[in-house]
C-alpha cells in the first residue's frame, strides 16, 4: 500500500513537472512569437516595397488612395478562373504607380501562383496603364535549387520588361526554364492574370 502511494506521488509529480515545462514553453513561444510578429510584417512589407522599385523603376510612389482593391485578394482567384481560365492564381496586393508629378503611370502587383513544384511562387509584377510589363521580380519561394530556383535570376526576370502582350507563352514572349516546368508555368499564369486583371479592372 505504502509503494502504492509513493508510486503514485511520484507519478503525480512527474505530471505536475511536465505541466510546469509545457505551461512555460507554451508562454515563451507566445512571448517570442508577439516579439517577432511585428519585425516579420516590416521586413515582408519592406521586401514588397523594394520588388515594386524593381519592376516599376519609373514610379516614385506605390498606393490605393481610394482603396479600390482592398478586396482583390478574396474576390481575384475565382475571377481569373471563372474568366480568363486561369486556375491557381490569387492576386494579393494592386497598388498604382505615380511618377515624381504625382501622375499614375501605371500598377504594381503582387500575385501568386499556388502550382509552383515546391508550392506558391509569389511574383511581383509591374505594368504601364496600357498594359506594357515594366518588370518582373519573383519573390521568395521553395522551388528547387537550381531548376526552378533560377527564376529569381536577372537573366530570367529581364526578359519580361517591355513585353507588351494580353498574355505570355514561354517560348514566345521569353524563354522558359529548362527542367522547370512547373515554376515556368507558375510564372507565366501569375504574370497573365495581372495582365489580365489590370486591362480588364484597373481604374484607368
Amino acid at each position: 500500500m505504502v509503494q502504492n502511494k509513493k508510486e503514485a506521488n511520484t507519478l503525480l509529480k512527474d505530471a505536475l513537472t511536465l505541466f510546469l515545462i509545457t505551461l512555460i514553453a507554451g508562454i515563451a513561444l507566445g512571448f517570442v512569437y508577439e516579439l517577432t510578429k511585428e519585425p516579420i510584417r516590416e521586413a515582408k512589407a519592406k521586401e514588397k516595397q523594394d520588388a515594386y522599385a524593381m519592376v516599376y523603376t519609373e514610379a516614385k510612389e506605390f498606393s490605393d488612395p481610394e482603396s479600390q482593391y482592398v478586396d482583390v485578394e478574396e474576390s481575384s482567384g475565382d475571377l481569373l478562373q471563372k474568366e480568363a481560365g486561369i486556375a491557381g492564381v490569387t492576386i494579393n496586393e494592386v497598388l498604382e504607380a505615380y511618377d515624381d508629378g504625382g501622375v499614375k503611370i501605371g500598377y504594381v502587383l503582387t500575385v501568386t501562383s499556388h502550382e509552383g513544384y515546391g508550392g506558391d511562387v509569389p511574383v511581383s509584377i509591374g505594368i504601364t496603364k496600357d498594359g506594357k510589363i515594366t518588370g518582373v521580380e519573383v519573390l521568395d519561394n521553395s522551388e528547387t535549387s537550381g531548376f526552378g530556383s533560377k527564376a529569381q535570376d536577372p537573366q530570367f526576370e529581364e526578359q519580361f520588361r517591355g513585353v507588351d502582350a494580353d498574355r505570355v507563352e514561354p517560348g514566345v514572349e521569353f524563354d522558359g526554364i529548362s527542367g522547370a516546368t512547373y515554376t515556368t508555368t507558375a510564372v507565366t499564369n501569375a504574370i497573365n492574370g495581372a495582365l489580365y486583371y489590370v486591362k480588364q479592372y484597373a481604374q484607368k
